[in-house]
């Protein structure tokens, strides 16, 4: 590492107060949610849900007690308002990210039945926890793509959660939800009140068909009944979206110019997105296409941008010029009490993986690794609490919130080079 800097000097900057550093407790078992709490939880997620006026549809769900495993799709914040009306009159366990716990405080995100756990890594304590819920013959809901969708499209869904699902032993339920990416997309969190709610929650496979197939048939079969495209359902259903800022924030995910190429050149103010190096702009109309000079063009269903610069971003890796080293700043979450400033440090990725470079609490400067292989994704926000674009990357006991602090660093790309990285990793490790 060239030009190396003292991040240790950070320590003398910060101002001195009371933090809370005992980590999580990861293996205390989850109670179910409070029996007196569900009448309130189920009529404010009915509240909450009247504006989408969601319809929920139910297959093969007849009959069928807990316990049982529910695999969601992952849109918004919403999916927690609309998963607990679909599962009704029966309560259920959640797992969550340590955010949410503390946020709105561990006492309560426990009585609403969450386990808490940090996104991508492998927690062991998470796997006896849900064991013990599925014991007590209770419901565990996991939404598997562990983040929100950045284009309304699916995420990666690990082939774990195939194995899991066999290991449990218990029947499967999917739930398929539409509408909440479209009322509150993750780059611009403003409720769009015409964006209309729909679920499809089904039981995919009973105890005895789980008995019988492989885990890769079971992953085959999730991984069908978790697809969605959000930009497809509200096309399809002529879904009216008026909303004069329908655009603003897109740009943060579709950061590389398709008339010039030129990476995060693109900007987006009002119903437009545009770039700010060569001036082409594109106007998002009310039914969610991206239209050139009122025109359909090779981009117009969002998602296509989104994935055209996930090949630029693999084309980049294999000609072996992609490269990121810049000034971060670094927020740690060990816990449900309080989040740590760590001032500035430095983020650096490669094909090896993540090294964060810091100083953490009262310690000397230390670099932590995140292996490629270890890292099938990457969690990404776009305005995260209001203090813009970071990425987490999470320990077993830790979790570091990193925001920009130089040119060059966007959410979207880390998140495309980390799943490319992951996928050339196990590539090799089958080859030996």
């Amino acid at each position: 590492m060239n030009n190396k800097k003292d991040y240790s000097s950070e320590l003398t900057k910060r101002k001195r107060k009371k933090i809370d550093t005992v980590c999580f407790d990861r293996f205390r078992t989850p109670p179910k949610q409070n029996f007196f709490l569900m009448p309130l939880i189920w009529f404010l997620c009915f509240l909450l849900t009247r504006k989408g006026k969601l319809k929920i549809k139910k297959e093969r769900m007849k009959g069928l007690k807990p316990p049982f495993i529910v695999l969601g799709t992952h849109h918004a914040f919403s999916d927690f308002y609309v998963t607990p009306l679909a599962l009704f009159p029966y309560r259920a366990n959640y797992i969550s990210e340590l955010e949410g716990f503390e946020a709105f405080g561990e006492w309560i995100y426990r009585q609403v039945g969450c386990l808490g756990t940090r996104k991508f890594v492998n927690d062991i304590a998470l796997i006896k926890n849900i064991r013990k819920v599925v014991d007590r013959k209770g419901i565990i809901v996991i939404y598997p793509e562990a983040r929100y969708a950045n284009v309304g499209t699916t995420a990666v869904i690990p082939e774990s959660v195939g194995k899991l699902v066999k290991m449990l032993g218990v029947p499967l339920v999917t739930i398929n939800m539409h509408g909440n990416y479209l009322q509150s997309p993750i780059w611009n969190l403003e409720i769009r009140k015409e964006a209309r709610q729909e679920a499809v929650i089904s039981q995919v496979f009973t105890k005895e068909e789980i008995s019988k197939l492989s885990y890769n048939d079971i992953n085959l079969e999730i991984q069908k009944r978790l697809s969605f495209d959000e930009y497809h359902f509200q096309n399809e259903k002529k879904m009216k979206i008026t909303y004069d800022k329908r655009a603003e924030g897109l740009h943060d995910v579709l950061y590389r110019c398709p008339e010039c190429e030129t990476e995060f050149s693109t900007d987006s103010k009002g119903a437009e997105i545009y770039c700010k190096k060569c001036g082409v702009r594109y106007t998002m109309n009310e039914y969610g296409r991206l239209l050139k000079n009122g025109e359909e063009w090779r981009f117009s269903h969002i998602p296509d941008w989104y994935e055209w610069q996930r090949e630029c971003v693999k084309q980049e890796i294999d000609s072996g010029k992609y490269y990121f080293d810049g000034e971060v700043s670094i927020e740690a979450l060990p816990n449900a009490v309080n989040f740590i400033n760590l001032g500035k440090g430095r983020l650096i990725h490669k094909k090896e993986g993540y090294f964060l470079t810091f100083s953490d609490y009262e310690q000397s400067e230390q670099t932590k690794y995140f292996s490629s292989a270890s890292m099938l994704s990457v969690h990404t926000e776009y305005d995260y609490r209001g203090k813009g674009q970071c990425i987490t990357l999470s320990t077993l006991d830790n979790t570091y919130f990193i925001f920009p602090a130089c040119d060059g660093f966007n959410a979207t790309k880390f998140q495309f080079a980390t799943e490319y990285f992951y996928e050339l990793s196990d590539k090799y490790r089958d080859i030996t």
